[in-house]
């Protein structure tokens, strides 16, 4: 089976849980068929990353002549360049990764489509970028044989949202994020470089700052937490327009001495930052798979989470639950973790055996699975 990937959305370090997505899923595949051929399709700012991965011997990369930050450039190349370059690489079978997919292939297409929070939280997206997203994304499940949904919570919202019939979808969980390798920054020069003072509880939070994540009424519940030293809410990653609002908000909620807003940081800081949390919290209103619940699980960080979504489906039973609509239900939850070792014990405990469910081998062998259906249908 010859097998094209489309990752012409990738930009390193910008495109967020679905390019640990792609860069797990990729040498699994090759574990896990012998004789697959991938033929994987990047743009300028993909390529030279991809190629190199310890796995890129074992696969072809090829660059197609695109700007991937240019939203518009990008579609036009995915509806055009891409769509050539597959049929003139002959392949069986095409593979968008992220959401979207070429309206004339030449060949069968499976496509992942992460979530449709778009649809629940329009907010998050606006302009020409709202009015993109709400074209292609439906367009890529018409015209693909088979769409892959990352939980059962997604493949629930793809199917109502856009009337995906639910045989037509296969649900292949995600594994966890790659192991950086790298020693996590020590705790002392943590809290220095934060601002935190020794002793002061951190709550983790590692977040995309966009509405449907509910940072908002995270910062109002960090800020009725009653703890002495108080703790300080510590929220890394990339920049979003809604940051500048979510400020502000911390200035009008009085709990600006007790948030951190990090941003994007190195793999030794975040790791140091999973490993002096007190605790996790995760209250995110809608979430296609939950990587980062998935995370903190994984390195023994306790969780407080959303009881919405995906987020039951990835934590089962090693998290402490709240509504995410009612403020005080966090904050509770929150405070509950703080003061609570044993609880923090068991749920360390129960997260990392929950985190070991979740494997890139068991998404490999469920996303194979659907290729095979979709050229079968073809057929």
């Amino acid at each position: 089976m010859r097998v094209a990937l489309n990752l012409l959305h990738l930009v390193p370090g910008e495109t967020g849980g679905s390019e640990l997505y792609a860069r797990g899923l990729v040498p699994a595949l090759l574990a896990a068929r012998p004789g697959l051929e991938l033929i994987v399709f990047a743009a300028r700012e993909g390529a030279p990353s991809l190629a190199s991965e310890p796995w890129a011997a074992r696969a072809k990369i090829e660059t197609v002549p695109v700007n991937a930050r240019s939203r518009a450039r990008r579609v036009a190349a995915e509806q055009t360049l891409l769509a050539a370059c597959v049929r003139r690489a002959r392949c069986d079978l095409l593979h968008n990764l992220f959401s979207t997919a070429p309206a004339f292939p030449g060949v069968p297409q499976v496509t992942t489509i992460h979530d449709v929070i778009y649809k629940r939280f329009p907010e998050t997206h606006a302009g020409l970028l709202a009015r993109g997203i709400a074209t292609l994304v439906p367009l890529a499940a018409r015209r693909s044989r088979r769409v892959i949904a990352v939980s059962g919570a997604a493949r629930d919202d793809i199917v109502r949202f856009l009337g995906v019939p639910t045989e037509r979808v296969d649900v292949t969980h995600q594994g966890p994020g790659m192991p950086s390798g790298v020693a996590p920054l020590a705790e002392l020069e943590l809290r220095e470089r934060l601002g935190i003072e020794a002793g002061a509880p951190i709550v983790l939070s590692v977040s995309a700052k966009r509405p449907h994540k509910n940072l908002e009424r995270l910062i109002d519940a960090i800020a009725r937490v009653e703890a002495s030293p108080a703790p300080v809410l510590v929220v890394p990653g990339y920049a979003t327009a809604f940051e500048v609002e979510l400020e502000r908000h911390a200035d009008r909620a009085r709990a600006r001495e007790r948030v951190r807003f990090a941003g994007l940081v190195d793999d030794a800081t975040l790791e140091g930052l999973y490993a002096a949390a007190t605790c996790f919290a995760f209250p995110s209103l809608a979430e296609g798979f939950g990587l980062p619940a998935l995370e903190a699980m994984l390195r023994g960080t306790p969780l407080a989470c959303s009881d919405a979504s995906s987020l039951p489906e990835v934590a089962g039973e090693a998290a402490r639950y709240f509504d995410p609509t009612d403020v005080d239900a966090i904050a509770a939850a929150i405070g509950e973790l703080l003061s609570d070792t044993a609880l923090r014990s068991r749920l360390a405990e129960a997260g990392r055996a929950q985190a070991r469910k979740f494997t890139w081998e068991a998404t490999a062998a469920a996303t194979l699975a659907s290729y095979d259906r979709a050229l079968e249908s073809a057929r």
